[in-house]
């Protein structure tokens, strides 16, 4: 290595290490959002699978309260430091894909810099750990690809296992391998190799506790999340969602840089064909599966985390090694030069957004109902209440204001959603002493109380009403209402929608 190459990937380390610096910040001032206080219970409880996802988020939460406690930073802890080797794999599937590592830094920089990274390992969820399985999947493919030995499937399965305890959408990664290595002529001796099948072996294996589970679980789980979409919904606005909402989390010049890198490895102007075709495969099989999904259900932005390794490649390709005429160069070089320190603000902008709420004047926003903005005060009024009333437990509607009510009232408080029993299927639940007394119910407003629970107390009273606020603005007013005097079981064990029979006719 050289001395300008040296300094390359000093430089390229130094800044991925100040993006998780800031990321670690931002952590520490941002309460949590209501998914990653449901994941956190999670964590307190692992197990082979949950009625939402795969294991994975739970482990990473798990790893980072042992270290920092139960905080909104020892939740994001290691889910941040993930960026690190991340980075490391996304550099060096790069290097060997396209050979150089002006175009390796280049695609660790713009990844790390996308909305899609820098807030998807912030904010914990199934995306932050899939993001580093993509990554090293590729990593590894493109290592079968330069070395030629069949012991690298072995790490193609361990990262496909990983990537698939971390969230179902791993799945398309197996038909995106298949595709590359019948389209590549010089690879399809590997169709026939029987190293590609103890990988598959080491991939099921791993993924083999989530089988496991959904089986003991009347394949709940499964259900759940490969139903989504419906073929008689057919709702094509959803369609038109799409690119927006990946223009911005892949920051507008980042999505400019890999829409033309992915152009450029359509028309064969860079690389070899092994590459080209691989990181076509592994952006566009996920995609086509999207917007025809998107056809018939609404496509959540994040769904699309597991492509973008393989976008931030196309990226960087487009802006180091493509040959452009003189209008697209000016594009391109304005794209290179601006989209880091463009990433860089409009996450900052992002984070002081969702803690202030100054960009939009102080009133709503997108970010307000789902960051925990207002519960530590919240938490506190509630604990006043449930101590002056008496209340062995406090009862929630839904899971997110389980979630944060578990996470920020005292520790070792008795907190339980009332339905969708399922959720919490791995959790001891509250013993019968804690059910039998006054409970405390915890809802919105104005947000009319289930049959369930209208049915089972004699007595039901709305004792304060709390509100959640940031700022002078009110984000939620919540009843807190006693209950007492059951008259039959506390929590509803209806069986949740995916198991009821007319779903399966």
């Amino acid at each position: 290595m050289n001395p300008n190459e040296a300094r390359l990937v000093q430089n390229t380390a130094l800044v991925v290490c100040a993006l998780v610096v800031l990321r670690l910040a931002a952590a520490a001032w941002t309460p949590l959002t209501f998914d990653e206080a449901y994941y956190w219970m999670w964590s307190k409880a692992l197990a082979g699978g949950y009625y939402d996802h795969p294991p994975m988020v739970a482990v990473v939460i798990r790893l980072g309260t042992m270290i920092a406690g139960d905080t909104p930073l020892g939740v994001r802890l290691v889910s941040i430091l993930l960026a690190l080797p991340m980075s490391w794999a996304i550099y060096q599937a790069a290097a060997i894909l396209f050979g150089g590592r002006r175009v390796a830094a280049s695609a660790t920089i713009l990844l790390n810099v996308t909305l899609m990274a820098a807030v998807g390992t912030l904010i914990v969820t199934p995306d932050a750990p899939l993001l580093v399985a993509a990554s090293f999947l590729l990593f590894s493919l493109a290592k079968v690809l330069e070395s030629g030995r069949g012991a690298w499937w072995l790490a193609v399965g361990a990262s496909a296992g990983a990537a698939l305890l971390s969230k179902y959408t791993a799945l398309f990664f197996g038909p995106a391998i298949l595709i590359w290595l019948a389209t590549v002529p010089k690879l399809r001796r590997w169709l026939l190799s029987p190293w590609l099948y103890l990988g598959g072996l080491v991939a099921l294996g791993m993924f083999a506790p989530v089988i496991l589970w959904n089986a003991d679980h009347h394949w709940v789980s499964f259900i759940k999340q490969m139903g989504r979409a419906r073929i008689e919904d057919f709702r094509p606005v959803y369609l038109a969602e799409l690119i927006p909402t990946q223009f911005a989390f892949a920051t507008p010049l980042v999505f400019i840089l890999g829409a033309m890198g992915l152009y450029a490895l359509y028309q064969r102007r860079v690389g070899a064909m092994a590459a080209r075709v691989l990181i076509n495969t592994m952006f566009w099989t996920i995609v086509v599966y999207f917007a025809w999904h998107a056809l018939h259900a609404r496509v959540e932005a994040n769904w699309f985390a597991p492509v973008y390794p393989a976008f931030a490649i196309a990226a960087a390709v487009a802006a180091i090694q493509v040959q452009w005429g003189p209008l697209a160069q000016r594009t391109v070089d304005f794209c290179r030069r601006w989209a880091a320190p463009g990433g860089v603000a409009l996450f900052a902008l992002l984070i002081v957004q969702a803690n202030t709420g100054v960009l939009s004047a102080y009133h709503r926003d997108a970010t307000v109902r789902s960051v925990g903005l207002g519960w530590d005060d919240l938490a506190n009024e509630i604990e006043t209440v449930r101590t002056r009333i008496g209340a062995t437990c406090v009862l929630a509607p839904d899971y997110g204001t389980t979630g944060w009510l578990a996470f920020y009232l005292p520790k070792g408080t008795c907190v339980a959603q009332q339905g969708q029993r399922i959720r919490w299927i791995n959790m001891p639940e509250p013993s019968p002493a804690q059910l039998s007394g006054k409970l405390l119910y915890v809802h919105e407003l104005g947000q009319d109380l289930p049959s369930s629970i209208r049915d089972t107390f004699a007595h039901i009273e709305t004792v304060a009403e709390a509100k959640r606020v940031r700022g002078q603005l009110i984000i939620e007013t919540y009843a807190l209402d006693l209950l007492d005097a059951p008259k039959g079981d506390v929590l509803d064990r209806s069986p949740p929608p995916e198991l009821h029979q007319d779903n399966h006719r």
